[in-house]
């Protein structure tokens, strides 16, 4: 069994994790966003009848030590190789489209995160840029050092979920449509995640 560990990016008072105030007067903040999407991947995963939980229930931003050590305490109970941590984010920086990260090395979240490029491209990709840190198919992910990657003891994969910054993104990160599709997309990537772990973990 795959025990799904939903991480939802930084909390309301962190600074700077917002769009700007558009000229319609909306703003996303990631913290709310971030919240919203791991409550609606939570809630449909819990209708399946997948275990999941969630990391963070506070709207605060708690530290991203905390986040591991609460992490790690369930890897130490069902087994690291058990555990899939799924870490929600929206991006920034002038881009656009969507993207997905995991810890630098080859390793079992490299495999799960090609299962999330999967769902993504099916979901977005006539849309939407997909956003690749490789041309290698079976590692399509950005390979970074961000703590919640790095300081976890089970696979983790981190999304960005399009640009908050880019109105078109943006508009698509604020609407009730948008926020159902990229909660959709991730429960249909942790699905493809769990049926990979039954037929292959053990080998």
């Amino acid at each position: 069994m795959l025990n799904i560990l939903l991480d939802n990016g930084h909390g309301e008072e962190t600074p700077g994790k917002c769009s700007p105030e558009w000229p319609d007067g909306s703003r996303l903040r990631e913290y709310e966003f971030a919240r919203d999407i791991v409550r609606r991947i939570f809630d449909r995963l819990h209708a399946r009848g997948v275990v999941a939980e969630i990391i963070v229930p506070e709207r605060r931003d708690v530290p991203l030590y905390v986040r591991a050590n609460r992490v790690n305490g369930i890897c130490d109970v069902a087994g690291k190789s058990n555990c899939l941590l799924v870490s929600v984010h929206a991006n920034a920086g002038g881009g656009t489209g969507w993207e997905a990260h995991t810890y630098r090395g080859d390793s079992m979240a490299d495999r799960y995160s090609a299962l999330f490029y999967g769902k993504a491209e099916a979901a977005f990709g006539e849309e939407w840029r997909i956003r690749k840190g490789s041309a290698d198919p079976a590692d399509p992910d950005w390979d970074s050092n961000f703590a919640i990657l790095r300081d976890t003891k089970c696979p983790a994969v981190l999304t960005e979920n399009f640009f908050m910054d880019n109105w078109s993104d943006c508009r698509f990160l604020l609407s009730e449509e948008g926020r159902e599709r990229i909660a959709a997309m991730h429960v249909e990537a942790i699905l493809a995640c769990i049926d990979y772990h039954q037929t292959h973990a053990d080998r």
